[in-house]
């Protein structure tokens, strides 16, 4: 099934909530590929869960983040779901840059019903300049909506669509954009 991709490696982007680990997962049992999540590996290699790591500092945790994404990046034949702000480092998009990027595109009223009551995720814990999640979900699109864009592969949520639906939709549409070329060219 993912011989039309020639072992090359998907990267899931997109805000937190978006689904990136549920169809990276189907899209690698789909595929007869590897799956991974950046974060899951981030706490492996640091022993460490995402808050306690975003608590001593969100620089570290996007520096081991960089560094989980360049390690990933040297193997083929992988479905990875990346953090919804690993979009945000320029040196992140050259590893992205090596695989086919497949950005979930997910309003945010939808991210608001699927994330609320989340207390697992640091940048959606309140504060004082941002106190309720539709603030600091806009906040957050504001800032990655034009990275995100950036994907080769933009794929829109519908609602009540199934996993198997969506899965097979973004395989479709990855096979659309490699269609053009004999020999895909990626990140453009």
């Amino acid at each position: 099934m993912g011989d039309f991709l020639k072992g090359t490696n998907l990267y899931l982007i997109g805000m937190m909530g978006a689904g990136k680990t549920t169809v990276g997962k189907c899209l690698a049992q789909e595929l007869g590929y590897r799956f991974f999540d950046t974060d899951s590996v981030i706490e492996q290699v640091a022993q460490q869960s995402i808050p306690d790591l975003f608590a001593a500092g969100e620089s570290e945790f996007r520096s081991l983040e960089t560094q989980v994404l360049a390690e990933l990046s040297a193997y083929t034949r992988l479905a990875i779901a990346t953090g919804g702000g690993i979009v945000l480092s320029q040196q992140n998009w050259s590893y992205l840059r090596h695989g086919i990027i497949v950005w979930l595109d997910v309003p945010l009223a939808e991210l608001h019903r699927r994330l609320q009551g989340d207390q697992q995720r640091p940048l959606l814990q309140p504060s004082e300049h941002s106190p309720n999640l539709s603030t600091r979900l806009q906040t957050l699109m504001d800032q990655r909506r034009s990275l995100y864009a950036q994907a080769d592969v933009q794929v829109s949520y519908v609602p009540n669509e199934s996993l198997t639906q969506l899965t097979a939709r973004v395989i479709e549409q990855i096979q659309q954009r490699l269609k053009p070329a004999d020999t895909p060219e990626y990140g453009n």
